[in-house]
């Protein structure tokens, strides 16, 4: 017979991991509903399913791993893994949040300011998006002679060009039209930067030249990173603020971009 203060832990333990799981699956299958599909998202909504299947599968797996000691062994390093890669995740937000709020010098002579897409679920402006270009509209009238570089392709599925819709709201809100230079091509990173620095560079803005990059908080660093591989002289970062329902899946999907990107030496 199962010990009383045995059977009590472990429904503490179900309770927690279905409680958690399903915060977890709750949030993916809302952000999905809002047409938002990446691995910061997916990824939680499978640790999420995971837990709930856990939860109410308990008992069974107990009595399948306590039948052989390696499946014991094999148990408890899983979930020693585990913790050490939250570690890992938390310490990787934390070295987002040190390094926000850094703002471009007053004196430094920017030539164009650099604003990257971020998706266009259902050909609108995300607001992730939104809060890009609003911080792109700050920066441009900051320094009103700098070329504004609009830089986003066509999403997966989709007819509309992320540029394009860039493009239209920023001059909705009075940013001259001759003087957003539209990169429609991009569908990554390393690709938004080369191929505005290309276009610059057919705008008479060198290499070398002064520019600001504007993108999500969490993406600053390793966007100025790749700015620099991708031949730019002199970048500084700019972040616009990520809301709040979907931040820790957008610093979730960074933490393996960064990962992807070191791998693939793309900064």
């Amino acid at each position: 017979m199962e010990n009383p203060a045995v059977k009590q832990d472990t429904r503490w333990i179900r309770l927690g991991l279905a409680l958690i799981g399903a915060v977890l699956l709750g949030d993916a299958v809302a952000l999905m509903s809002m047409g938002l599909f990446n691995f910061g998202i997916t990824l939680p909504a499978c640790i999420g399913i995971a837990f709930l299947l856990l939860a109410l599968c308990w008992n069974g797996v107990a009595r399948w791993r306590k039948a052989d000691r390696r499946r014991q062994w094999f148990w408890r390093a899983g979930w020693m893994a585990f913790a050490m890669w939250l570690v890992t995740v938390g310490v990787f937000f934390y070295g987002i949040r040190s390094g926000m709020g850094v703002s471009v010098p007053a004196g430094m002579p920017v030539k164009a300011i650099v604003i990257l897409g971020s998706g266009t679920p259902n050909c609108k402006a995300s607001p992730t998006l939104i809060a890009r270009l609003d911080q792109g509209l700050v920066q441009a009238r900051r320094w009103p002679d700098a070329k504004v570089v609009v830089s986003g392709g066509q999403d997966f599925g989709l007819q509309c060009v992320e540029a394009d819709i860039m493009a239209d709201y920023l001059v909705a809100r009075g940013i001259a039209a001759d003087r957003v230079i539209r990169e429609g091509r991009s569908t990554s990173t390393e690709e938004n930067l080369v191929f505005s620095r290309r276009l610059l560079a057919g705008q008479g803005v060198d290499a070398t030249d002064p520019i600001v990059v504007v993108t999500s908080d969490f993406h600053v660093r390793r966007a100025v990173r790749i700015a620099g591989k991708a031949g730019f002289g002199k970048v500084a970062g700019v972040g616009a603020g990520t809301p709040i329902y979907l931040r820790y899946n957008a610093w979730l999907r960074e933490y393996f971009a960064a990962i992807s990107g070191w791998v693939l030496r793309e900064y």
